[in-house]
């Protein structure tokens, strides 16, 4: 993920969502997003003195043009270039209306009812569908995946005997986590990536099964939420889906985690105080509440 700013007569903005790995055209677009500079009108100087980027292969990638985190662009308007006839005040309301157009990565929050993951998984491979009843059929089809794999779901994989485990995940009141993203990434066969705000780091199952779709959800610590990428105040619906090829969109999840670190919008889980909402218990963390739920077989926490 490169960290970009560029520099306009209407101001100064930062290039976010951009790797190496972008292509110059990509850069030019968000530039033209931001500035209001129409890509064929577009002059590029970088550096000190600054020199002029060669414009002229727009699938050049960033990190071959010398472009790196830190870097701060000049955007300049050649006037000799095609470009509208519009005055000024008509060529600002275009730009306006192209910045608010610009696709965003973002949060769909959903209910933190024990059933987050599930609900977040089931919108974001069904392309937008948000269905808070969902639960329920996905945590039987866990339970079917793993009962008809003894070898692959055994004790030691799942931390219960398998019987155990289909019965426990059948509950409402049971967490999801990395072993169920594994078992619904190989179901669905998409590449579903954890983007977690607290070590601001993702984690990508399905990562090397060759799949050709990536889905994404943001993780806090005990919550998960799914991600989209949509227009603001636009109808248009938004995109859950995406290549496994679209690294920007890796990149994008990446600066949604940080900013949520850096605004601690995270639940540390080894200091976060619970209750066990069956005997009202006080737990620290969830080493005490995994130990708890162990010795009582009670599953039913409350942040506190």
């Amino acid at each position: 993920m490169l960290r970009l700013r560029c520099k306009a007569r209407s101001g100064s903005f930062p290039l976010s969502g951009l790797t190496a790995h972008s292509h110059l055209h990509e850069l030019q677009a968000v530039i033209a997003a931001l500035t209001g500079v129409p890509v064929q009108a577009q002059r590029l100087l970088l550096g000190f003195p600054p020199s002029c980027l060669d414009l002229s292969d727009g699938e050049q990638r960033l990190g071959e043009l010398g472009i790196h985190s830190g870097d701060t662009l000049i955007i300049e308007e050649d006037a000799t270039k095609p470009n509208s006839d519009s005055p000024t005040a008509t060529k600002r309301t275009v730009s306006n209306s192209v910045r608010e157009a610009v696709p965003v990565l973002a949060r769909k929050v959903v209910p933190a009812d024990n059933s987050c993951l599930f609900t977040s998984i089931y919108y974001v491979v069904e392309g937008g569908v948000y269905e808070p009843g969902c639960a329920p059929e996905m945590r039987n089809l866990i339970a079917q995946i793993v009962a008809s794999d003894l070898e692959s779901y055994s004790e030691a994989v799942l931390g219960k005997s398998n019987q155990e485990y289909c019965d426990w995940i059948r509950r409402e009141d049971t967490w999801g986590g990395a072993i169920e993203v594994s078992i619904l990434s190989k179901f669905y066969l998409c590449e579903i990536c954890v983007v977690d705000t607290q070590t601001v780091r993702i984690d990508r199952f399905g990562e090397d099964a060759g799949y050709s779709k990536r889905v994404l959800l943001i993780y806090d610590g005990i919550h998960y939420d799914p991600l989209e990428r949509k227009i603001l105040n636009s109808d248009i619906p938004p995109q859950t889906i995406f290549s496994t090829n679209d690294d920007v969109v890796l990149a994008q999840a990446l600066e949604l985690a940080d900013e949520a670190r850096r605004k601690r919008q995270f639940t540390d889980v080894n200091r976060f105080t619970l209750r066990c909402m069956v005997c009202q218990k006080g737990l620290t963390g969830q080493v005490e509440a995994r130990e708890h739920a162990k010795e009582t077989g009670h599953t039913n926490f409350g942040e506190v």
